[in-house]
């Protein structure tokens, strides 16, 4: 499974109560859940800043994590970026292999 991350910015008018923002989280979840049932969602984090949400989740490819962004664009009307990921444990060990060049 790979790790994507997904910043998501929502339209000011999907904000318009907290109960709408947890009814609109709730629908996106099921609809993922149904429509993407190989994604594991990791953590959930709310941000201060130019984006709303930090999410992380695991998906088997990006054409799910495609879909996972779309989900959420749709039925949140807001803006998402998705980003792969990797643990740093990983990132350090494949730049461990590579050969050093001189400038």
């Amino acid at each position: 499974m790979s790790l994507f991350i997904m910043m998501t910015r929502l339209a000011p008018a999907a904000m318009k109560s907290p109960r709408s923002l947890q009814e609109s989280e709730r629908s996106a979840m099921d609809r993922i859940k149904k429509e993407c049932p190989q994604v594991e969602w990791l953590q959930n984090y709310a941000v201060m800043g130019p984006y709303d949400y930090l999410d992380i989740f695991q998906a088997p490819d990006l054409e799910t994590a495609f879909k996972v962004s779309a989900i959420i664009r749709t039925l949140g009307h807001g803006q998402t970026e998705v980003w792969p990921a990797t643990e740093w444990s990983f990132f350090k060990g494949w730049i461990g292999d590579l050969t050093e060049t001189e400038s």
